[in-house]
């Protein structure tokens, strides 16, 4: 006999049957006396095996006088079904016997899983109720098969079916066995906005987490169909219009149908948005006599003429409760009010302070951290037990404990305590992993092919530590660093992190040298505002050039120059050159012939490794709405180092950093980038070339890797960049979406305008034999090229020149990591500058 259930939820459904010989659950009465009550002498139960005697007696209950009614009778019974241990149940009265007769459901022998894949079986033993030496019931399998296609549906998986089957062992006992057919994953083939006219629909899929499935869906699972995600992007597109002066914004519907040809789900957004406002008016008020609310208007981010933005009243808002607990009214409430003005499209913001109720926490409870410590999450509250209730606080901890992307889900909620003014938080985790192993791999104009291997921790021990460690290997770049980070100091909010490193810059088609740099650096970090952070560090690395022996053989004396108290001899390979190439002992430019390292190079090979010992400080501050890919928002870095606490050298290092990104028509985002920097000699020390700006398409598209600024121009030479001491750049960049694309390809076109400079270079300019320019043997330096000095002095080049190029990009936020093509072409540039017109850079994570 078979019985079958289909079981449709959403829009997908799961078969579930049952095959063998399963009697369908069965109840029966039979009375022999139409009389409504009669005296019951005794009860037989017949058919029980492993169910006590009495403990089936128990369920048939006498009244009054030992009579047993109707009612009574169908209460046992049903009683009886109801606890799942038989199949089949009949009751007959003979007389003064009630006689009931049982089928007892088998006994589950074990539970077993066929044709999973894509779901292991220790998590589908963790969701079915029906579990080995426990009885079999067959609500209970029909409720475990709907479980288990539940979480197919959660991986997207709709096709599936499960089937329940049973074979019958000795001893009334039973396999459950669960035979899944998975099918393949369920798709979101389309994404579309009805009513949406402020923001395309292109703009609009940037803000959901749903995404349409594509050639590359395979790398992730954002494109499969999930019910909540889709519920929860209602939610984001909602607070997206709000953020952009919306106030009447609704999303009526997400309406989602699966579509048979193609396979998939089409996802449907319905919006009515409403008039965009601006901010009227801002008021504050308070019913507290003691506080003055216009106090606390510096916390206010709201302005007069500014687009209303529900994000920056409820930072205001909690700012503002902060700072009046601080000062005392730790009950103080602000509630924001919002009276629209339709006509004018304004909205006048009124922020009103009231005492609230008198409330304390009693208790803080956590639950689901099964590694995560107690005090790790504690630790995120500026609240605990005893302290008074304050709403702000606890949505701040909130906030904090999601950014430690330590949780899939946080959610703190509040119960009554044991008194009316006491509550309970009850704060619910749900853990996942933080472990990261990574074999990373790309490819740049500038450092070639590269290979990562690093593994990394964010909640190590439990203890919420971070640490990492990678080792970087490639054509001209290799290294390998450890870092670690404690992110409360001493239980204080100071971040300490430590990084020991050891990088190896070859020689490449852009420098003629290769450095190697091995150092360590504690640093502190602190979090001023939500916005604004400070970062003090202190650096120490000790680096050396290394240079081919053929770069720096000449010495440019005739045979038996006296240098000091010595006699150099004359070596003819390589040959001394004139002017024109040619072999002459008596030639004026050196012995270039093999080439030549530029001098300040050499000064440093000559010098041996060098120990630069630093303090310095970042001030950071970021209002961008997207850390990954902003549209909106100001980022800017500050920061100076100063060498010269110990160590070889010494100087005072300054450079400011600053991105603007604002939305402009059509999905088009603008970029404006400003950037400088300034390097001071400190004392007598003098500047080494390495620890100079070096600038290339990193100031200007366009140009080569140290490819703008003073060089040295020596035509028999190498013309090694030198770098410079002050540089400053700008640029204007457009980045819009290819419209005829899908959103998922994740391309973007980019035009753009780039300026900039680098000058005023400071290193070494002579190495004569005794400390003097015009000691014999060595040429005076001259910016004529056809007397380019020797390798005792140098001949450079450095015209505080406007360096500007124009260009086009490829931006694609690939499933491999962000890629980037670029073709420039330069405007002006310097005499000397080295170009590169196309460049490309990569990576990713697999």
């Amino acid at each position: 006999m078979k019985f079958g259930l289909r079981v449709r939820g959403g829009l997908a459904a799961a078969f579930i049957m049952f095959a063998g010989p399963v009697a369908l659950p069965l109840a029966s009465v039979v009375l022999s006396s139409p009389a409504a009550a009669q005296t019951v002498n005794s009860i037989e139960v017949v058919g029980n095996r492993r169910v006590e005697l009495e403990t089936i007696r128990s369920y048939f209950k006498p009244g009054p006088g030992g009579t047993l009614d109707a009612g009574r009778v169908d209460d046992g019974l049903k009683a009886l079904i109801e606890t799942g241990l038989f199949s089949d149940v009949k009751i007959n009265r003979q007389g003064g016997r009630l006689i009931v007769t049982v089928v007892e459901n088998p006994v589950i022998g074990r539970v077993a899983f066929e044709g999973n894949k894509k779901v292991k079986d220790e998590q589908l033993q963790a969701e079915v109720q029906s579990k080995p030496r426990g009885t079999l019931s067959r609500p209970m399998v029909q409720s475990d098969a709907q479980r288990i296609a539940e979480i197919y549906r959660r991986s997207g998986r709709y096709d599936v079916r499960v089937t329940p089957e049973m074979i019958e062992q000795p001893n009334n006992r039973v396999d459950l066995i669960f035979t899944i057919e998975e099918g393949a994953k369920t798709g979101v083939k389309s994404i579309e906005f009805v009513g949406n006219n402020a923001f395309s629909s292109y703009r609009l899929k940037d803000v959901i987490k749903t995404r349409e499935t594509n050639l590359l869906s395979f790398l992730g699972s954002s494109d499969v169909y999930d019910p909540d995600r889709v519920e929860a992007d209602r939610d984001l597109i909602r607070r997206f219009y709000l953020k952009n002066g919306y106030a009447d914004v609704q999303v009526v519907a997400a309406l989602s149908e699966y579509d048979p040809e193609r396979k998939g789900f089409l996802v449907t957004f319905k919006i009515e948005e409403g008039q965009q406002y601006r901010v009227g008016s801002v008021d504050f008020q308070s019913s507290i006599a003691t506080l003055d609310a216009t106090t606390l208007r510096g916390y206010s981010r709201v302005s007069v003429g500014s687009l209303y933005n529900v994000e920056n009243i409820e930072k205001s808002v909690e700012e503002m409760q902060i700072e009046a607990s601080r000062r005392g009214y730790a009950f103080a409430v602000v509630r924001p009010r919002g009276d629209r003005n339709f006509e004018a499209h304004t909205v006048s913001v009124v922020f009103a302070i009231d005492e609230g109720p008198r409330t304390y926490i009693e208790r803080i409870n956590i639950r689901g951290n099964t590694r995560t410590r107690d005090y790790v999450i504690r630790r995120e509250f500026d609240i605990s037990e005893g302290d008074a209730y304050n709403r702000a606080l606890v949505d701040r901890a909130e906030r904090r404990l999601k950014n430690l992307d330590f949780f899939k889900d946080v959610k703190i909620v509040t119960e009554p305590g044991s008194s009316s003014d006491r509550v309970v938080l009850n704060v619910n985790l749900e853990e996942k992993s933080t472990g990261d192993f990574s074999i990373s791999g790309g490819y740049s104009t500038t450092d070639g092919a590269l290979a990562e291997v690093s593994i990394s921790e964010r909640n190590f021990l439990g203890r919420g530590l971070f640490a990492k460690a990678s080792v970087t290997y490639g054509q001209f770049a290799r290294g390998y660093s450890l870092s670690f980070v404690e992110p409360y100091l001493l239980d204080y909010r100071v971040a300490l992190g430590l990084d020991l490193y050891q990088r190896q810059q070859l020689a490449n088609n852009f420098i003629s040298y290769g450095t190697k740099t091995l150092g360590f650096s504690p640093r502190l970090g602190f979090q001023l505002r939500e916005d604004l952070s400070l970062q003090l560090r202190y650096s120490i690395y000790r680096q050396e050039i290394s240079l081919p022996a053929t770069l720096s053989d000449c010495n440019n004396v005739a045979a038996g120059t006296l240098i000091g108290n010595r006699f150099v001899p004359f070596n003819p390979t390589p040959a001394f050159i004139n002017a024109n190439g040619l072999a002459d002992p008596n030639g004026g430019l050196g012995c270039f012939a093999n080439g030549e390292a530029s001098l300040p190079v050499r000064q440093e090979l000559a010098n041996g490794a060098t120990l630069t010992s630093a303090l310095g400080y970042t001030l950071n501050y970021n209002t961008l709405d997207n850390n990954k890919n902003p549209t909106d928002g100001l980022l800017v870095d500050f920061k100076q180092d100063f060498a010269g606490v110990g160590g070889d050298v010494s100087y005072l290092k300054t450079a400011f950093d600053a991105k603007y990104f604002t939305p402009l028509v059509s999905d088009i985002v603008s970029i404006v980038h400003l950037q400088g920097g300034i390097l001071n000699k400190i004392g007598n020390t003098q500047l080494r070339m390495l620890d100079h700006f070096q600038m290339g398409p990193n100031l200007v598209r366009g140009f080569a890797p140290n490819g703008i600024g003073p060089r040295d121009i020596n035509p028999f030479g190498t013309q090694d960049a030198l770098g410079g001491t002050k540089y400053w750049g700008a640029s204007l960049e457009l980045q819009m979406p290819f419209w005829f694309l899908p959103k998922e390809t994740g391309l973007k076109g980019a035009v753009y305008a780039d300026a900039g400079g680098l000058w005023g270079y400071q290193g070494p300019t002579s190495w004569a034999a005794t400390g003097e320019v015009n000691t014999p043997g060595c040429i005076k330096p001259t910016r004529n090229p056809n007397n380019a000095g020797t390798c005792l002095g140098l001949q450079f080049d450095d015209q505080n020149k406007v360096r500007t190029s124009v260009g086009v990009g490829l931006v694609w936020a690939s499933p491999f990591g962000p890629l980037r093509f670029d073709y420039a072409i330069p405007l002006t540039k310097g005499q000397f500058d080295r170009t590169q017109e196309f460049r490309f850079g990569g990576g990713t994570s697999f």
